[in-house]
């Protein structure tokens, strides 16, 4: 059952990509003894303040806390101590009862950042901007894989798994580029989103806005005056579509809320965070968990597009599921998963070794790039006294590993790093522990 919204959602410009600045306080969608508490912890921590300062700390035009002000005002909360030459310039400080109500709102939340934004002005937005209204070309798919060897049929596949928005599975050998290739994808992802630093839900906070997550655009549209009406709402950031990255660590609990008792607040789940993005599911296989376990988590989210989540209270609520979820394993499918889940990744792609010609590419490539001169018998050597003799298959990360062995015995001996028989056989056993 969703959780019950009092408040009006934030205006959001039909004919512009991100929110605009809320005008009153109903603007804001947060009930009025909401942001009371949060104005009354803010300058319960910072001591006194100018209209200018609680406006930036809070993220909301001077224009709507001039109202808010005033109520705390009448409410004896907070007292005016100078007034300068600009309604902005006006000094305010916390009075004793509202000292004394500070610390009674700190005791159950010490959250006093950026003002949050309603569950339903998230929701809107998120659709807004939603990851499946991307149009991912051939085009764009080459440019994303300049440079790279790959596959064509691998590169088409992942092009229009990418355009689809759906989720896939990419599986194959360990070192056959699943991670690699599955981090590129990023560079598919087009156009920029709004992010909120948080969101209110039934009154309990909820941080969206992660730094190591979220990357931050310059956004050079945005008015200087402090009251433009025009103004986007700052309480969101613009950022580039986000790219969440998990492995080994992945447990269920993790795609829960996180609330942490000590300071009253809680953070999203990896994949909320991950919103009109791309989250990797990498190492599946290696968690502490079962796969099938992890696999049937995401079965409800899939089908609906949208995700439920609890408070500590109790109180359930929905929120959406747009990403485009990328599982990597060295598993097969069959593995990992049951039928009825399988028939609902959309794409599986394998990703398995290289031929000889792709290898070599690979081999000179990595060549020039340590300053090893290539050397075609050593090369042929490589492929049939070692790989077809010992049955390693040609897989993308051997000639880089391979080559790093050279170059480090090179350095260790202070000689130049050449491709010589003694040196590959230095380099393989020491590198597969064979003898």
């Amino acid at each position: 059952m969703n959780a019950p919204s009092s408040a009006r959602v934030i205006p959001i410009d039909d004919n512009a990509a991100f929110p605009r600045a809320p005008r009153t306080l109903e603007d804001t969608g947060l009930p009025l003894l909401f942001l009371v508490e949060l104005a009354t912890k803010l300058m319960f921590v910072r001591g006194q303040m100018r209209l200018t300062e609680i406006s930036q700390r809070l993220h909301l035009p001077a224009t709507v806390l001039e109202n808010l002000l005033a109520f705390m005002r009448a409410e004896r909360i907070c007292e005016v101590m100078r007034r300068g030459e600009t309604d902005g310039d006006i000094l305010y400080e916390l009075t004793d009862a509202g000292r004394a109500r500070a610390s009674e709102y700190l005791s159950r939340c010490k959250y006093a950042g950026a003002a949050p934004v309603s569950l339903a002005a998230y929701v809107a937005q998120v659709e807004k901007q939603s990851v499946t209204k991307m149009r991912v070309t051939r085009e764009d798919v080459n440019e994303a894989f300049r440079g790279l060897i790959i596959n064509p049929e691998v590169r088409d596949q992942l092009g229009a798994a990418m355009g689809s928005g759906r989720a896939m599975f990419l599986y194959g050998p360990a070192g056959a580029g699943k991670t690699y290739l599955a981090e590129r994808l990023s560079l598919l992802l087009d156009g920029d989103i709004a992010v909120p630093h948080a969101i209110l839900v039934d009154g309990e906070i909820i941080q969206i806005f992660d730094p190591l997550i979220h990357t931050p655009v310059e956004d050079h549209s945005r008015p200087a005056a402090l009251d433009n009406l025009m103004r986007p709402d700052l309480r969101w950031v613009i950022c580039k579509r986000p790219v969440a990255i998990t492995g080994g660590e992945l447990t269920l609990r993790m795609l829960d809320l996180d609330y942490d008792a000590s300071t009253g607040f809680y953070q999203a789940p990896p994949h909320v965070k991950a919103n009109n993005g791309l989250f990797v599911v990498d190492d599946l296989g290696r968690q502490l968990i079962k796969p099938e376990q992890l696999m049937n988590r995401w079965i409800v989210p899939m089908d609906r597009h949208h995700d439920y989540l609890a408070l500590h209270s109790g109180t359930k609520f929905s929120l959406p599921f747009d990403v485009v979820l990328v599982f990597s394993t060295n598993l097969m499918p069959s593995e990992v998963a049951d039928p009825a889940f399988l028939r609902r990744l959309g794409y599986k792609i394998h990703i398995g070794p290289m031929d000889e010609e792709q290898y070599r590419n690979i081999f000179t490539r990595v060549c020039e790039e340590r300053g090893v001169p290539f050397d075609q018998v050593a090369f042929e050597t490589l492929v049939n006294d070692y790989h077809k003799v010992h049955g390693q298959p040609l897989l993308a990360c051997y000639p880089r590993d391979i080559i790093n062995q050279i170059a480090d015995l090179a350095r260790y001996r202070g000689e130049p790093a050449r491709l010589t028989q003694d040196s590959l056989h230095w380099a393989w056993h020491n590198y597969f522990a064979s003898r």
